[in-house]
Order: structure tokens, then sequence, then C-alpha cells
């Protein structure tokens, strides 16, 4: 419940500053929709558990799809009702945990998207109950997203924007996991799961799904992300072509900041 307090607290704060990272951070944002519109189609119901404050939710509904987002952050999903009215479309919106969706009673929908929740929770049990409570709304041959912060991450934000960091005691336990190449759960930019690439797909093996793509959501751009976005969008285009045509390849796993899983429900 303290670390449920402290991820909702972090989010209840400033929403705004979430709904504006997909801007911050494009290619994150823009691999993982092209990926999720290869089975998303419009007319879909499509389930958004941990959204935030809807920059998927939104795409998709953009795309003629029937979305209802799910967050624990009351600031987020106000955020997000506010921004319906302000686009000037519906918006189901509930705040619940992602491992009790009872608000949803039994409704099923053809995709579910998890693309927060499992690196905010930190126990293996608490992400494992998540899933099971996501694939209980999902039907039969429909997709399931899940979205994970990279290991390497938190060296790759060090060495971008703060290498001192390096130099800290407090930094020690998750550089040895990154060294030992494990995952990580601890206090960070609020309670969170940094995930090792190797771990992922046991884990998923665990759940009934067909595995369609693993990738790494910004593959060879993370680094230097800065960089190609002050060139421009037909830079930035070419860069995301880039990065969609090598994000499967284990290569990159361990140059990036996030993962994408999207598996069939069987």
């Amino acid at each position: 419940m303290e670390n449920n307090e402290a991820v909702r607290n972090h989010y209840d704060e400033n929403p705004a500053y979430e709904w504006e990272r997909m801007s911050r951070h494009p290619f994150e944002f823009e691999l993982n929709l092209r990926f999720l519109k290869r089975y998303i189609q419009p007319g879909d119901r499509v389930l958004d558990v941990g959204g935030g404050p809807g920059r998927y939710s939104f795409a998709l509904q953009e795309m003629g799809c029937d979305v209802t987002l799910v967050d624990l952050s009351p600031g987020n999903i106000d955020f997000a009702r506010e921004k319906a009215r302000e686009f000037g479309v519906p918006l189901r919106a509930f705040v619940a945990d992602a491992r009790d969706l009872a608000v949803l009673a039994d409704e099923q929908f053809d995709h579910v998207l998890c693309m927060g929740p499992l690196y905010h929770l930190l126990s293996e049990s608490d992400r494992e109950r998540a899933v099971w409570e996501c694939l209980s709304h999902l039907r039969a041959g429909g997709m399931f997203a899940a979205a994970y912060i990279a290991m390497v991450s938190g060296i790759i934000y060090m060495g971008r924007k703060a290498p001192e960091l390096l130099t800290k005691p407090e930094e020690l336990a998750p550089l040895e996991a990154f060294l030992c190449q494990k995952s990580w759960s601890g206090r960070s930019f609020t309670q969170a799961h940094f995930t090792d690439a190797e771990e992922v797909l046991p884990f998923m093996e665990r759940f009934p799904l067909e595995k369609r793509h693993f990738l790494a959501s910004e593959p060879i751009v993370c680094a230097f992300e800065d960089r190609i976005l002050s060139c421009g969008p037909e830079v930035t285009a070419a860069w995301l072509d880039l990065a969609e045509k090598v994000c499967e390849q284990e290569r990159f796993f361990h140059f990036t900041e996030h993962f994408l899983y999207l598996g069939r429900r069987v």
C-alpha cells in the first residue's frame, strides 16, 4: 500500500508532465504505436490499464477505437477527462489498481494495454497478478501489450543528464544489478521496477499468450535523442524508420530505455 501511495502521489503531482513526456521522447510512443496499429483496427474495443493521462488512449480513439482508460492516479484520470472535453471526444475513464479491475465487472475487450503498471509493481507476485487481471478482460485472440523500463535506462539517464550520479553511494545497488544483468526494484523517479531484457519472455510464458513481438522501444536513438529531434521532422522520421527496422534485434535490447511485449491471447 505504501508503494501504491508513492506512485499515486508522484503522478498526481503533475499529470501534465507525464502527458508531455511522450512529446519530449516521441520515439518510444511512435514506435510502440506503429506496432499496436498492426493489430488494432478502427471499431475495436481497447482497455488501457495504467495509461496515465491517456496518450495511447486518445491516439487509438482518434483512429476510431472504443477506448476505456484505467489508472491508479486520480490526477491522471482528471487530466484525461479534461483532455477529452478539450478534444470534444467521449472517454470512459476510471481510477483503479491494475491488480484489481473490479470496476470493469466482467467486460471483455479486443485488446488490452498494460503500458505502465509492470514498472511500478515491485514484487513479481504483484506483476503476475496485474497481468492475470488484464487477461481476464481480454477476449480469446485479442492482443495484450505490456511495457517495461529497461535496466540499462538508469545508466543511459546518468550519462545523458547527470553523470555525477555514478559516484553516489546510493546508486551502488542499481549499478550492481546492472553489472550482473539482473532486474532491480526500488526508489528512483518514484517506486519503480527496472527489468533486464532476458527476464521478460520467461515471465510472459507463464500466461496464455502467444508472443508476436518483443522489441526495444528506442533502439539506437535513446542516448542521442535530443540531437536527432533538434534536426527537425524529416530527420526524426528517418531515424524512427531505422529504429522500426532494428527494434526486434536482440543486440539492441541493451541499448534502449523501454521494452514492448505483444502477445495474442490463446
